[in-house]
């Protein structure tokens, strides 16, 4: 058998780095790690090729040669995948999809021929062992949530990694919360499933044996959503092989605002090479917190948190949402003046959406408020359901934030005021920091560039400059990260103000 494993194409966004990915000459910032998981538990004896299509192009000779394709993919890859599957149909290609965007809206591919769902760790061996007797379903779907320690590691050797700024690694699936807009419950449950620390130190053993070195995201929705077993056993595992092979990576995450709480886990997480973490911030308003179920992030100074959380060498990157029911026109002025105290640089506010599957969808189908499908993109002006505020308002108020924040001044403000008040462990060797990713000295080429497009040509130079040689005498162990987050604030002024004009 000839499998063809797919991952649709994403679109220019927030998250994409497009712009950004240019000063580095990569084309993606991670690779599709649960496709190369599904991968590794297929038949070994099938030939296995990857086509991930926003590193490289979906030829018809790859869809020829295929017996069957399997692709998956997230909601904002929805319009691509579509694409992907009709080419073959027309083409007489087998498909098997699974994923959140197959599981979440399956009704929507009545062309995909096999739809296995939920987690590929249960439904996966269904489908294999009825294909085998040609016996295949249309569905296969589970509510099991399967022991992810028996989760193989993601098979590697189908990935051109020179092609992708960061690796990726999953150690937990699931989170305690139950925030009204997130859909991470609906897919993965409230009870938090962890590998153990074996699985782990194999996945980093394997992509340091394929020559990986630089950086690697935990993937997880909640990474401290088991902090007792991360301080007692994962992360002390992790320190020792760290040390053990010279600190060959650095990884980056996603938490919850409590991690704050913690100074030992938050010591250990930089002991071991974290230095950056996003977290949901959601809002400044308390009443907008009550209405989401965000209770994590009630009753507490989040600016304080947010650079406590920092002071520990790790750099918190936010999201934030506007377009709550609680929420006033007051909001959108809050929202700034948050961003700009808490020198989170990379802050990705998006409008409330309501994703299929979410107690928030739920709701807004009870109220009769749900206009349409989601996106799967909160940036870009969308809004798949009625607002409580007036919605000109609304977009008006969301276009203000991101104007203003991402402006240059303000953002070189941001940035400024990032590096004066962070304190990162002292550095083993030098690296070029680009956002939560590092990249070593090499990356002569990105300095330059940035020199010749934001230093030159930008209209914003002037800010480029002040930023470079406050940075470069002032804190000059933080000069790379300086350059890099100017970088940053170059794709991110470049995606909104597409969006702008497109609006």
């Amino acid at each position: 058998m000839k499998i063809l494993l797919v991952y649709p194409g994403y679109p220019d966004t927030f998250w994409s780095f497009k712009h950004a990915l240019k000063f580095i000459s990569k084309r993606a910032t991670h690779p599709p790690l649960g496709l190369l998981t599904v991968a590794a538990m297929l038949p070994k004896e099938w030939e296995k090729k990857l086509v991930d299509m926003n590193v490289s192009s979906l030829r018809d000779k790859d869809l020829a040669e295929a017996d069957l394709v399997f692709i998956s993919g997230m909601s904002i890859q929805k319009a691509s995948a579509q694409e992907v599957i009709a080419r073959c149909k027309k083409m007489g290609v087998k498909i098997v999809a699974g994923g959140p965007l197959f599981t979440t809206e399956c009704e929507e591919f009545e062309d995909v021929d096999y739809l296995v769902l939920n987690e590929a760790e249960i439904t996966l061996p269904s489908f294999l062992e009825d294909f085998e007797k040609g016996c295949a379903k249309h569905i296969y779907t589970s509510n099991e949530l399967p022991d992810i320690q028996e989760t193989p590691v993601p098979l590697w050797e189908l990935v051109d990694m020179k092609r992708y700024v960061s690796m990726n690694v999953q150690y937990s699936r699931g989170c305690p919360f139950n925030c009204e807009f997130c859909d991470i419950t609906t897919l993965f449950g409230h009870r938090v499933r962890t590998k153990n620390k074996e699985q782990i130190l194999r996945e980093l053993d394997s992509l340091y044996s394929k020559g990986w070195r630089g950086g690697v995201f935990f993937v997880d929705d909640n990474f401290i959503g088991n902090k007792r077993k991360l301080k007692a056993d994962i992360l002390p595992g992790i320190i020792d092989w760290m040390k053990r092979r010279k600190y060959p990576f650095h990884f980056s995450t996603e938490a919850s605002i409590n991690l704050a709480d913690d100074e030992e886990l938050m010591q250990l997480m930089a002991q071991a090479g974290f230095n950056m973490v996003f977290i949901g911030i959601e809002t400044p308003d308390e009443e907008s917190l009550a209405e989401c179920g965000k209770l994590q992030n009630k009753n507490r100074d989040l600016i304080a948190c947010v650079k406590k959380i920092q002071g520990f060498g790790l750099n918190v990157t936010g999201g934030f949402i506007v377009g709550f029911d609680n929420d006033r026109a007051s909001i959108f002025e809050k929202q700034i003046e948050f961003i700009q105290k808490s020198g989170i640089i990379t802050a990705m506010v998006g409008l409330l959406n309501a994703p299929r599957g979410t107690r928030l969808y739920q709701r807004l189908v009870k109220e009769n408020r749900l206009i349409k499908n989601f996106s799967g993109n909160n940036t870009d002006l969308s809004v798949n359901f009625i607002p409580k505020m007036n919605y000109e308002t609304l977009i008006n108020g969301y276009k203000k934030i991101i104007s203003r924040i991402y402006s240059p001044k303000p953002y070189y403000e941001r940035v400024t005021k990032f590096l004066k008040e962070f304190k990162p462990l002292q550095k083993r060797k030098f690296h070029f920091h680009f956002g939560y990713i590092r990249f070593h000295s090499g990356y002569l080429g990105a300095f330059l560039k940035s020199i010749w497009v934001l230093g030159i040509k930008d209209k914003a130079r002037r800010y480029y400059w002040k930023l470079f040689f406050w940075s470069l005498f002032r804190q000059p162990q933080l000069f790379p990260s300086a350059i890099a987050f100017a970088i940053y604030g170059f794709h991110f002024r470049k995606v909104f103000k597409e969006y702008l004009q497109n609006a």
